[in-house]
């Protein structure tokens, strides 16, 4: 069975949505085909942060911003490290992506635009997101596509998997659909692959990011764009790239996979930390209270299996009472419920059957906590200069969350040039097959950092600009 097609996206998430959307509004016949049973992708794990710079809802709050204030503030935060060309096009569009999605009635969450501290910050409230936080941003997609399909221009396949890249002349011309048990040939004059990222690969992971794989990522980002790009020769750029996530708690039932929605609060501009995070050997190694998030990623990458625990004792769980929980959601009554029941809690009359119970090393958590204390007495932290010391580890029980590096997003992904055209080793591009998205990866456009919102804005901005040009060039 054929199909012929101007257009077919692969992948209906965050980049594919409005890229299969605006070229069919635009004229195209499209296919917009996903391998899962529903669309948005990582949408429904995601935050749904987006940065721009000059936007309506910027000026409505009295806040100036530019695109060059933007440029500057990637460029700091990534130390130069993203892609200028990349980079610049988001940053031009940014503005005009987030006031559109405002005329599509996008539920802002009230007290945005603002700066964000769970990334090394902006210096300027830009950061956005929904109401509910990605899911407002799914909400305007599924009306979009409402829109595109009943134009008749626009066909979307769900339960398809893409699984080869039809060659024509050197470059691609469609695409092998498995739809049901039938291997289904889709031709096309072009494709685009905005199939997300490979976090929930492990080999893969290991392979391009050349870390260990503790996942919070959407299970269907396996990498399959990366995949069938590379078996006609594409080129993979960013690899050497990856920074973790600062810390998760361990999935209560999937080794090798951390839960995101019980994770700790681990930034200290949001909750001065009252515990102390000590390694596998008992040893603390950053400030606890650090303000860059950036350099506690950095330094988590150094230690043993980028793996720590979190120590505290009761009276520090129930110093955090009338402030910011230790982990999202539960308050003090909760974490003593579940120490000893949820995967990678614990608690202990002492610290020595803490460390047993945990795998810290007993004497080296007694000496971190008696030099902790000292520390606390003195007011003085000579071994990381933490300043914020307000409580001493001392009264029982106790308790240590063991924590992962983790991973939501990739870093590496396919070489594309300005115009989003896959490219080859060569570094000659593909003809006529695209790429957009995490597939990508998030070194493009942050390059060896998180910059808030970098990743999110720029899969729907070149999704659009993408689908536009394309269904241009098709009419």
């Amino acid at each position: 069975m054929e199909f012929s097609y101007d257009l077919v996206v692969v992948g209906a998430g965050t980049a594919g949505i409005p890229c299969a959307a605006e070229a069919a509004l635009a004229g195209a016949k499209v296919l917009l085909v996903e391998k899962d049973h529903q669309i948005g992708g990582t949408l429904h794990i995601s935050g749904g942060h987006m940065a721009a710079a000059g936007t309506r809802r910027q000026a409505e709050r009295g806040i100036a911003d530019s695109v060059d204030a933007h440029l500057a503030d990637i460029r700091r935060i990534s130390a130069g490290t993203a892609r200028e060309d990349l980079v610049r096009i988001v940053a031009e569009n940014a503005a005009e992506t987030v006031d559109w999605l405002d005329d599509r009635d996008f539920r802002f969450a009230s007290e945005t635009p603002r700066i964000v501290y769970g990334h090394e910050p902006y210096t300027t409230a830009r950061t956005y997101y929904g109401a509910d936080e990605a899911m407002s941003i799914l909400e305007v997609f599924e009306r979009l596509l409402d829109e595109a399909i009943a134009t008749g221009r626009l066909d979307l396949w769900k339960n398809s998997p893409v699984i080869g890249l039809i060659p024509r002349n050197g470059g691609v011309g469609g695409v092998s659909v498995l739809r049901g048990d039938q291997d289904v040939e889709v031709h096309a004059r072009e494709v685009v692959l905005a199939t997300g990222g490979f976090a929930a690969d492990p080999d893969l992971f290991l392979e391009l990011e050349g870390a260990p794989l503790v996942s919070a990522a959407h299970p269907t980002s396996t990498g399959d764009g990366i995949h069938l790009a590379r078996e006609l020769g594409a080129a993979v750029a960013g690899t050497g790239s990856f920074l973790p996530s600062f810390g998760g708690l361990p999935h209560p039932t999937s080794p090798g996979k951390a839960n995101w929605s019980d994770r700790q609060l681990l930034i200290a501009a949001e909750r001065p930390p009252v515990e102390i995070y000590v390694d596998k050997h008992g040893r603390r190694w950053v400030a606890e209270d650090e303000p860059s998030i950036d350099d506690k990623e950095r330094a988590l990458t150094r230690i043993d299996d980028m793996t720590f625990w979190t120590v505290f004792d009761d009276a520090m769980v129930e110093s955090t009472r009338s402030g910011r929980p230790l982990v999202v959601g539960w308050t003090p009554e909760d974490l003593r419920a579940r120490a000893d029941h949820r995967t990678g809690v614990h608690s202990a009359g002492t610290l020595e059957e803490l460390a047993a119970k945990a795998g810290i090393d007993p004497a080296g958590l007694t000496a971190t906590a008696a030099r902790y204390n000292e520390a606390v007495a003195s007011g003085v932290d000579p071994d990381f200069g933490r300043a914020h010391l307000p409580l001493p580890l001392l009264q029982p029980p106790f308790y240590a969350i063991r924590n992962h590096a983790i991973s939501l997003v990739t870093f590496a992904g396919i070489d594309i040039d300005s115009d989003f055209r896959v490219r080859r080793t060569d570094g000659s591009p593909l003809p006529n097959l695209y790429a957009i998205g995490e597939v990508i990866g998030a070194a493009a456009t942050c390059g060896q950092s998180f910059c808030s919102g970098m990743l999110v804005t720029p899969a729907i901005t070149f999704g659009r600009l993408l689908g536009r040009r394309l269904a241009a060039e098709d009419r």
